[in-house]
């Protein structure tokens, strides 16, 4: 007996093919009992047998040359052990691309069309294994699962070349030329497992559906983070249709929801962000983009009222349902990434954007408790020694504490302000030694200018407005001359001609730096006006015009000053030019500006610039019949 390699015609053998079938369907049996078992220890442990299980069976099958009678059983145990491997694992490794090509060589030994390994790619083995098929239609169910399994694999690692040629060659298609994925899905028709064939934990035709519902997912988020908002809602809706699981339903509306939205569409936007609301326990993206619905509505107290639910919401560790032993769409996902219209970050990021939009809008009060909230839960969890570099989300960390110092003293908290300004300082302070090289690297184009000068300075500056708001002119003055010291030490870096590269803070330094000085200059000139120092005053707001050419508020109060003085030449001509800029179509800021600076800008804004210019065209053009 040992001489017929055939199973087909050795009776013991075909005992065996029974015994390997009734293995199989009793662990695929046993699988699906761990799936419906509640507790997670003993549904780990039954998964984890029927894996190994499955996995003996397969050694013993591949035990004997490949035969064709076999091949059904032997590909559907391939199936088994790779769904339940990969459902395991939540993820595809190359372990089941070599289980699948290991398949595909059994296939082509028993037409004796296996060349050398090394020279056929997965591709070329799956294109002959196709031809051969024709020859072998008992094989054909399990092959479509098992190409179905290929595309998951390819889908998943982003072969979506590959993945188009197989399934074209699936659809019995005879031509090469590049067809939407999309549609490439749709067309395919798994054939039906016979009755009596080997069970499966899983049939082609529900994988198929599972490919078709991940790629229009994610289709559609790629169109929508690149603009193309059409298809994507067309992708989007097919995704809907599919078998989605609730968390990526949830994640599907919300993607609607954003699409809808940027089409102008907000009605029918938020009653998709509604409906993922009730699908779901972590409402963390559609609260996101229910905030930014709002937003663009105009409406600040709902979009205000998302953001503190958003809050709440990542404050609290969910627990994630215990996934299917089933290749599932979750598993064909990409990895989440932060410029996702449906990353909704982490709890402090979420923290930072209520406080922010309360700074914003004026909510000067609760803005202040919630940057208070959201410094404790930072310093809760830093490190001892503070770390300069930018954040790649958001601003770095001593922005917060800007911020944090802004908020409060928009809210009448002065002392509170200097508390923030003071541990800010103790952790930058000491860095400040070793800038020096770092910007002479700077003027000579090696590397980005460091931003802790800028973050000491604006700290000084903020001290000296919480100093004004306390009414210590002294120490307001002495707070203002520190921080331009600091700044006029900074040297910004010479850029290139051309088009300025945006950074990661969606601001450049050498204008930050700029603006900085500027509004050190006037705080300082105000406090000297206070104080009936015009001269000084005089001196600061000129200083601080060719500093900021572009800064009208620096303008205004030289104005002011000018005529205060009686330089009625000057104030004239500088009138003059004030008249004629205001005349003209403003443009928007190329360069935005860091939170803090926005704000404390607003506070040095002269309230009527336009009511001042008319009161200046009476006091200093009709005596001269101008």
């Amino acid at each position: 007996m040992s001489h017929q390699t055939r199973l087909g015609s050795s009776e013991p053998c075909a005992n065996c093919l029974d015994l390997w079938k009734e293995k199989n369907d009793w662990l695929v049996r046993q699988a699906k009992v761990a799936q419906d078992s509640g507790l997670s220890l003993r549904r780990q442990q039954l998964a984890q047998e029927a894996l190994e299980g499955l996995r003996g069976l397969l050694h013993s099958v591949q035990g004997l040359p490949a035969d064709v009678p076999v091949l059904p059983l032997e590909l559907t145990v391939i199936c088994n052990f790779i769904i339940l491997r990969v459902s395991l694992a939540q993820g595809f490794t190359e372990d089941q691309a070599q289980d699948i090509r290991q398949g595909l060589e059994r296939v082509l030994a028993t037409q004796e069309q296996l060349g050398p390994r090394l020279e056929r790619g997965v591709w070329e083995l799956w294109d002959s294994v196709l031809c051969a098929s024709s020859l072998l239609p008992e094989l054909l169910p399990v092959l479509h699962l098992l190409a179905g399994l290929q595309a998951a694999l390819w889908l998943s690692t982003d072969r979506l070349g590959d993945l188009a040629l197989l399934l074209q060659t699936l659809n019995g298609s005879q031509s090469r030329t590049s067809e939407h994925l999309l549609l490439l899905l749709k067309t395919w028709s798994p054939p039906a497992e016979e009755s009596d064939a080997p069970l499966t934990l899983q049939d082609a035709r529900g994988l198929r559906d599972v490919l078709l519902t991940a790629f229009a997912y994610r289709q559609g988020l790629q169109d929508l983070i690149t603009g193309s908002l059409p298809r994507a809602l067309n992708s989007l809706h097919e995704a809907a249709s599919g078998p989605c699981p609730r968390p990526v339903l949830v994640q599907v509306y919300t993607a609607l929801g954003t699409c809808l939205r940027k089409m102008g569409n907000p009605q029918r936007a938020l009653l998709y962000l509604v409906a993922a609301l009730k699908g779901g326990s972590t409402g963390g993206p559609p609260l996101l983009e229910a905030s930014r619905l709002y937003r663009q509505l105009g409406d600040t107290a709902a979009e205000l009222e998302s953001l503190e639910l958003l809050v709440e919401a990542l404050s609290v560790t969910h627990s994630s349902e215990a996934p299917q032993l089933l290749i599932e769409v979750e598993l064909l996902l990409p990895q989440p990434d932060p410029a996702s219209p449906l990353h909704c970050g982490t709890h402090s990021q979420a923290k930072h954007l209520l406080a922010s939009r309360c700074l914003q809008t004026g909510r000067a009060e609760d803005a202040a408790e919630h940057y208070l909230d959201l410094l404790a839960l930072l310093l809760d969890d830093s490190e001892p020694r503070f770390s300069p570099p930018p954040c790649p989300s958001g601003p770095c960390m001593p922005e917060v504490f800007l911020e944090a110092a802004a908020a409060l003293i928009q809210a009448g908290q002065a002392q509170d302000a200097l508390t923030v300004c003071e541990e800010l300082l103790s952790r930058t302070s000491s860095l400040l030694p070793k800038m020096s090289w770092l910007w002479e690297d700077a003027r000579k184009g090696n590397r980005e200018p460091p931003q802790c000068p800028l973050w000491v300075s604006a700290t000084h500056l903020l001290q000296g407005q919480a100093w004004v708001q306390l009414g210590a002119q002294k120490e307001a003055v002495s707070e203002f001359s520190w921080c331009l010291e600091l700044l006029f030490r900074v040297t910004p870096k010479v850029k290139e001609q051309g088009a300025p590269s945006d950074c990661e803070q969606g601001c450049r330094s050498d204008v930050v730096l700029q603006q900085l000085r500027a509004a050190a200059l006037i705080s300082r000139g105000l406090e000297w006006v206070a104080s009936g120092q015009d001269t000084k005053a005089l001196q600061d707001f000129l200083l601080s015009v060719q500093m900021c050419p572009g800064n009208q508020d620096a303008s205004f109060h030289l104005l002011q000053t000018l005529r205060k003085l009686d330089r009625r030449d000057e104030a004239t001509a500088l009138w003059w030019r004030l008249d004629a800029q205001t005349k003209l179509p403003q443009e928007d800021a190329i360069w935005s500006l860091p939170l803090y600076l926005q704000t404390y800008l607003s506070w040095i804004h002269p309230p009527d610039r336009e009511a001042l210019l008319e009161e200046f065209r009476t006091s200093l053009l009709e005596p001269c019949d101008l």
